[in-house]
């Protein structure tokens, strides 16, 4: 199967939400295939999910094989992983489920892996590394499939990985050709925000152009090749610089280290922005933005951007937490909603009696409902977010019309 690149700004069919871009945010490139059909047959995509059927209970084992064969095999890319390994697992399998996911599904297969590619420059990810973890990829799941392990599903693994590589390697390669791998930030200023938070601004060396609402991975000096992903909780600025609201996870490398040990002066690097949750993707003029805990973040950013833009936007935010004091932000955005008639904030608390609006953030909406003329924005831990999604479902909003991060970015990292 050949694939074809797009450039933004083109006219194939029309993009999902998912695929729009705001701008200014930085031309992506996005590979696209040439022919609407699987790049697999129906019969090569049912092999691969049989046989995930079988290795998925093993699915943890595999992946400590895989990465144990793998710089066993080619020590040469062990330097570009970090010293531990179990985040960097779990990414892998989380990723790998997507992909059996999304293989009969071309548009969002060749979006999810141009997306992993980009990203994985930040890695120093060469053409040459692609090979190898196919190699072992295959050696690890042929192990751990054992006598349903067959030649036709080998073929069909061998094909399937040939389609993801080629698309990660062309949108890595065409991604080179407009922006750096990393960009050098020094850390500006931080504000401790509470318990456990700081708000931590930093300057980028170079420009760096992205859009409200997306995110953004963060590695540290004293942790290398540790990456954790945050949103700017601002539009882009004029002097370049981007803010974050940083919770310092117990266990946590990256967040502890920005929340508790980084000063003014200090050097830190960005990963490329990705992200969908933007505020070119909505098709509405009424907005419904939902946020738990440090959620706000991308939420607080697409209010901005909205008001940068002449307000053209009706936006209800709801803001949602345990307690009273755990309702993060609040204040800020009341005194936003204060200097913008466009714009009307609603804080809600499920654990404690205080005045006020008194419920979990799912219930709240059907409440205050339905949404269905509405473009949705979500963000905050995976089960508000997943609970939201489920109840704005229900009660008539379209699903193509409710937008927030994929749940392995920030919610579920842990470092």
């Amino acid at each position: 199967m050949r694939f074809r690149i797009r450039r933004p700004g083109s006219t194939p069919v029309p993009p999902s939400p998912e695929e729009q871009e705001q701008a200014p945010a930085p031309a992506e490139y996005l590979l696209e295939p040439e022919v609407a059909e699987p790049p697999l047959s129906p019969h090569e995509i049912a092999l691969i999910r049989a046989s995930v059927s079988v290795v998925e209970p093993l699915a943890a084992d595999m992946t400590v094989y895989f990465y144990a064969i793998l710089f066993a095999r080619y020590p040469e890319v062990r330097p570009l992983f970090p010293p531990g390994m179990d985040a960097q697992r779990g990414r892998l399998l989380r990723a790998l489920l997507r992909i059996v996911d999304l293989v009969d599904d071309p548009e969002s297969l060749v979006r999810f892996c141009g997306h992993l590619g980009r990203d994985h420059r930040k890695f120093g990810t060469l053409r040459d590394h692609f090979p190898a973890v196919g190699e072992c990829l295959l050696a690890s799941l042929a192990r751990y499939a054992g006598p349903a392990w067959t030649q036709d599903i080998a073929d069909a693994w061998t094909k399937a990985y040939g389609v993801v590589a080629d698309v990660m390697i062309g949108a890595a390669e065409e991604d080179a050709r407009t922006r750096p791998a990393v960009w050098p930030a020094t850390v500006v200023h931080r504000v401790p925000c509470g318990p456990g938070i700081a708000e931590v601004t930093v300057r980028p060396h170079t420009p760096y152009e992205y859009a409200a609402g997306q995110y953004v991975s963060v590695e540290t000096p004293w942790h290398p090749r540790q990456w954790r992903s945050y949103s700017p909780a601002n539009a882009p600025r004029e002097d370049g610089t981007l803010t974050f609201h940083v919770r310092a996870v117990p266990g946590g490398t990256v967040s502890t280290a920005l929340v508790h040990r980084a000063v003014p002066g200090d050097v830190v690097h960005l990963g490329a922005p990705m992200g969908d949750m933007v505020l070119d993707a909505a098709v509405h003029n009424d907005l419904l933005c939902v946020a738990g805990g440090t959620g706000l973040a991308p939420i607080r950013a697409l209010v901005e951007e909205v008001a940068r833009r002449g307000g053209r936007h009706q936006v209800n935010l709801f803001l949602g937490a345990r307690t009273g004091a755990e309702l993060y932000g609040v204040d800020d955005m009341l005194r936003m909603a204060q200097r913008h008639h466009w714009l009307t904030v609603r804080g809600a608390v499920s654990d404690e009696y205080i005045p006020g609006i008194r419920g979990s953030l799912p219930q709240v909406l059907a409440e205050y409902g339905p949404w269905y003329q509405h473009d949705v924005f979500l963000s905050g831990p995976v089960p508000m977010v997943t609970s939201a999604r489920q109840t704005l479902t229900l009660t008539g909003t379209s699903p193509d019309r409710i937008h927030h991060d994929p749940f392995d970015v920030s919610a579920l990292a842990t470092t």
